[in-house]
């Protein structure tokens, strides 16, 4: 999950290099007033997500099952716990009811 993040961390600062280097010399506009900087921001955002969409799609899946596994164990943990209580529930009623 930390390298699919990485990844895409890496690819939107790519992204946010060439735009502002593209800014600079003046390919795109420069935004309105005084939002140079969001106007950057944004539209390397805005180039970035479907770059990583297509890039990371295999790491994406890979993270995907990671957290479907730790979602599972977490699950059969909890479901455990809850047989236990269970377990130690239903020993004290037998033994209030036997007294």
């Amino acid at each position: 999950m930390l390298r699919y993040t990485l990844m895409r961390l890496g690819i939107f600062v790519g992204c946010l290099v060439a735009v502002w280097g593209l800014v600079y010399v003046g390919v795109f506009p420069r935004g309105l007033g005084d939002s140079n900087g969001m106007w950057i921001i944004l539209l390397a955002l805005l180039i970035s997500a479907p770059i990583s969409y297509v890039a990371l799609r295999k790491e994406r899946d890979r993270a995907s099952v990671q957290v479907v596994n730790r979602v599972d164990r977490m699950k059969a943990n909890l479901d455990a716990n809850r047989g236990q209580e269970d377990v130690a529930d239903d020993t004290a009623r037998t033994q209030e009811q036997t007294s």
